[in-house]
């Protein structure tokens, strides 16, 4: 059982590592308004899409408090970095920021790296500003804007639960090597995303 498990955890990791280069989560272009879109924002990106299941896991990785301290942290400052896109308050940096959480994150969990509670929180909220700046300056002014970011809000909620989910789960079935597996194949996709 433990073989199988192993190796379906090892499929479904390499589908996400091998994720299409054009789903970056910020194109620039197309629809960006209402509920639908926000929640996409995050789900169709393979930079967004890694780096809230890295926050998931490294949080399920330090158990303890971190595994709601770690992705709260992460929420309330993209929500604050959300604002100051909105608000058209330019934060330099915002794509090189976010591939750089994909291997940063990847590179902690991987090498199963504890902070303390606070210095996580911190690293997090730095990466969680240039994720919020960039659904920020996507979002619409319009009707649909508090409904895209109640979308983009949920949808990360979801993700970073999906990565705890996933931490836990294997390390109760004792398989921890699989999650620091996973943040190896995590900052390879960071730099794999980096150079396209």
């Amino acid at each position: 059982m433990k073989k199988n498990v192993y190796a379906i955890s090892l499929v479904i990791l390499s589908a996400i590592c091998l994720m299409p280069l054009s789903a970056l989560a910020h194109t620039g272009v197309g629809g960006t308004t209402g509920f639908g879109s926000g929640f996409g924002h995050p789900i169709g990106g393979a930079d967004h899409l890694l780096a809230m299941l890295a926050v998931g896991l490294w949080a399920a990785q330090m158990a303890g408090r971190a595994i709601w301290a770690i992705p709260s942290a992460f929420v309330i400052v993209m929500i604050l970095g959300g604002i100051l896109g909105i608000s058209g308050i330019p934060a330099p940096y915002v794509e090189e920021g976010i591939l750089l959480s994909v291997l940063v994150l990847g590179i902690l969990i991987a090498t199963a790296f504890k902070f303390p509670l606070a210095i996580s929180a911190l690293i997090v909220g730095i990466f969680a500003v240039f994720h919020g700046h960039a659904h920020g300056t996507e979002m619409p002014l319009a009707i649909g804007g508090l409904s895209y970011s109640i979308g983009f809000s949920i949808a990360t909620v979801l993700l970073h639960a999906f990565g705890i989910a996933i931490g836990v789960a294997l390390q109760k079935l004792n398989i921890e090597k699989v999650v620091r597996f996973a943040g190896g194949a995590i900052a390879i996709s960071g730099i794999y995303l980096a150079l396209a």
